[in-house]
């Protein structure tokens, strides 16, 4: 599973780095980014499911 951010509709407010800490960081400004490609640990598949829900701008897309 791999996840990745559209920059153009993250809105800054965390909820991804919030739910999954360990696959999503901010910049400086708050503006969500993935660690490293964005490959998703077996063990962070369901936080990351989470973040990618919780995302109110859907700003985040997940491919299996």
């Amino acid at each position: 599973m791999k996840v990745r951010v559209d920059p153009s509709k993250c809105a800054a407010y965390g909820a991804c780095h919030d739910a999954c800490p360990s696959v999503f960081e901010l910049d400086e400004w708050g503006y969500a980014q993935v660690v490293g490609d964005g490959t998703v640990p077996a063990e962070h598949e369901t936080a990351a499911r989470a973040a990618v829900a919780q995302c109110p701008e859907n700003a985040i897309a997940m491919d299996e």
